[in-house]
């Protein structure tokens, strides 16, 4: 259920149970009855038909003329036949049945039904009215249409408790309604920030990588103009040394465009002070990573099969830095003394395998907020890296993170 569906659910509404609007509460908007209306509508109908006919066959006990007891069960026919309109009308029906059945007995049933539906389907102060209206007639019609077989005051008390009762029951109703309506709407404002958070970490994700990939294209620009330069200002420079700046020229520019083609579609955001300009991790300071967490207490073993890390493509080697330690950093917050492997497995051609588990904690975590934003930006660097990540719980109750990314020929 979304506004869209119901216009007139607005948070106003919600906030003031008195005033707030229920699917059916305006009757003529109301859509095409159900399966599950038609049931209640017909087990509605035939509650006050029997009701009519107990108190028809009472009044024929007691004595009552014939013709009041015709007119009795006509009214209390034509009563019952009017619960059928209770959804749509049901304010006017709940007053011509209080009025009715303050004469008429027989209309006794259609009147409690048109009481509930009215409970159900209106706010508070049109059927506090009725409701006082209803307990008023309860209380005369005793003396309008006098029961001989019974006392005055038990009929009085009978009557007045069973308004009551029905009245209580169908504001219970309507209470429980309202409840599931504002839990409904509060689910789908909860789905729809989950999404606006979701978005706000992948954006921020692209930025950081974006950040990186600047610092990185910077410097190898920056090294492919002091080599151009140096060829301008040194045209008379040996052929050895030429062709060696030459090939470093190329070797950059093939490395930038490489780069560069991994971040098309990134928006880059603002520079945030000096963070850009911080050295870039690698696969070779994955052992950095691995002693520093051992330092803070943590049990890590590290399986890493790349004989040459420094050969494996700058920024596939971030990527899997970055894995790794978004891994260990989830493990020391949700698994606090568990043993923590990190695997690397791989080479040129048929790429780059990293996987980061752990098994359940061994004893009671303390509650650590976490919104899972990591895991976001992780799978968004994968990514735009060429590659995948999978995470999740393992059967044994620890948790894995996965990780492929190309690494050419």
């Amino acid at each position: 259920m979304t506004r869209t569906e119901y216009p007139w659910l607005l948070p106003s509404a919600l906030a003031d149970p008195l005033v707030q609007e229920l699917p059916g509460d305006r009757g003529r908007e109301r859509p095409r009855r159900t399966v599950r209306d038609w049931i209640v509508d017909t087990v509605a109908f035939l509650f006050a038909l029997l009701i009519g006919a107990l108190v028809a066959e009472a009044s024929e006990e007691a004595g009552s003329p014939e013709t009041l007891l015709l007119a009795d069960l006509a009214a209390g026919l034509l009563a019952c036949c009017s619960v059928w309109l209770r959804r749509r009308w049901p304010v006017g029906l709940a007053g011509t049945l209080i009025v009715v059945s303050l004469i008429m007995p027989a209309a006794g049933g259609a009147m409690l039904v048109s009481l509930f539906s009215l409970a159900v389907h209106r706010p508070f102060r049109p059927v506090a009215g009725l409701g006082s209206l209803a307990v008023l007639a309860a209380a005369a019609q005793p003396f309008v249409r006098p029961d001989p077989t019974t006392s005055t005051l038990t009929n009085v008390i009978a009557g007045v408790l069973l308004v009551l009762t029905v009245l209580g029951w169908g504001m219970l109703v309507r209470s429980r309604r309202q409840l599931v309506v504002a839990l409904r709407e509060r689910a789908d404002r909860a789905e729809a920030e989950a999404g606006l958070r979701a978005e706000q970490a992948q954006r921020l994700a692209r930025e950081a990588i974006a950040r990186e990939m600047h610092d990185v294209l910077a410097h190898r620009l920056t090294l492919l103009s002091v080599h151009a330069g140096a060829l301008e200002f040194r045209p008379d420079a040996p052929p050895a040394e030429v062709a060696r700046a030459a090939g470093v020229i190329r070797d950059s520019a093939h490395e930038a465009l490489q780069d560069l083609r991994e971040i098309i579609g990134v928006l880059r955001a603002p520079d945030d002070g000096e963070e850009g300009h911080r050295p870039q991790p690698t696969l070779a300071t994955l052992d950095a990573l691995v002693a520093e967490s051992r330092q803070a207490g943590m049990r890590v073993v590290l399986d890493n099969a790349i004989a040459e890390p420094a050969a494996v493509p700058a920024s596939t080697g971030r990527t899997v830095y970055r894995i790794a330690q978004e891994g260990l950093t989830n493990a020391r917050k949700h698994a606090p003394g568990a043993e923590v492997t990190v695997t690397v497995r791989g080479g040129p051609g048929e790429g780059l395998t990293v996987h980061v588990r752990n098994p359940a904690p061994g004893g009671p975590v303390t509650g650590v907020p976490g919104s899972g934003q990591g895991l976001i930006g992780l799978t968004e660097r994968a990514t735009l890296a060429g590659g995948g990540l999978e995470h999740g719980r393992t059967e044994d109750g620890g948790f894995a993170l996965r990780s492929w990314l190309p690494w050419p020929s």
